[in-house]
């Protein structure tokens, strides 16, 4: 029998998930918020986070199609794409070996709503300011340079400890940097491809044993949510930076920490 109850919850965390996602604000505080509060403890539910974290990443791909086929297309040919390639894989490197080392304490020991609150108040402390001191500079994706890409990559390390933000560490990083909010907010979302399918390709392969054929109908409602509010809120997020700074996000980073260390302790 299908639970009406629990595809509701899963629709309404597939759309905070894809709201926050690319948000430098946290998707796992906001996703640890609401699961509490819509009591969603399926079986399941480490599995439901990694299918609407895709579906969050397919819409990055619907998204930006153009752009990643052309650089597909030119690898063999366009420097451009090949070094935005070369950019992209040493921005993933650091993160990926990290992240295979420590996932099982980084689970075990960070994932709890203490971790989280305080990283998020210190990530909103922090960008707060880092707006305030670093200049803009490299307006384009084909003009990053590796050691910038090489310190994105270092930045992302950081989103390994939950509350911190990958969407926060990447574009932070890119923005101390050198790069305008703009060029850091779009290679943050190229990275988020390959980081996240290979964080989620790992997941399921040591979750595997805990899929259920009777979990298809959550999975699908989570996944399809994910994908459309990601679609727009990408959109809005785009056109947003750019006449304005990340202050703001700061600042809403530093309230939902609170807010999270209050509702739990």
């Amino acid at each position: 029998m299908i639970d009406y109850y629990l595809i509701l919850a899963a629709i309404i965390l597939g759309v905070v998930e894809g709201a926050t996602e690319f948000l430098p604000i946290s998707s796992t505080g906001h996703l640890i918020i609401v699961s509490d509060l819509l009591s969603f403890d399926n079986s399941s539910h480490q599995v439901f986070e990694i299918v609407i974290q895709l579906g969050a990443i397919v819409a990055v791909v619907m998204e930006y199609r153009k752009k990643l086929t052309a650089t597909v297309l030119g690898l063999t040919h366009e420097k451009s794409a090949q070094d935005l390639v070369i950019n992209l894989i040493i921005a993933f490197i650091p993160a990926a070996i990290l992240g295979l080392m420590f996932h099982s304490q980084i689970k075990l020991y960070l994932f709890n709503p203490v971790t989280v609150s305080v990283a998020l108040i210190i990530g909103g402390i922090a960008m707060i300011i880092i707006e305030k001191k670093i200049p803009e500079k490299v307006p384009s994706t084909n003009s990053i340079k590796k050691s910038q890409a090489l310190f994105i990559g270092l930045a992302q390390c950081l989103a390994l400890i939950p509350g911190i933000s990958r969407a926060a560490s990447t574009i932070m990083g890119g923005v101390i940097s050198g790069l305008d909010r703009k060029t850091a907010t779009e290679f943050s979302f190229y990275l988020a491809i390959p980081i996240i399918f290979a964080a989620s390709v790992f997941d399921l392969t040591i979750n595997w044993d805990i899929l259920s054929i009777h979990d298809l109908p959550i999975f699908i409602a989570g996944f399809i949510s994910a994908f459309f509010s990601a679609r727009i809120v990408i959109k809005i997020f785009i056109k947003y930076i750019a006449n304005h700074t990340f202050v703001a996000f700061g600042w809403y980073r530093i309230i939902i920490g609170l807010i999270t260390f209050y509702y739990f302790y």
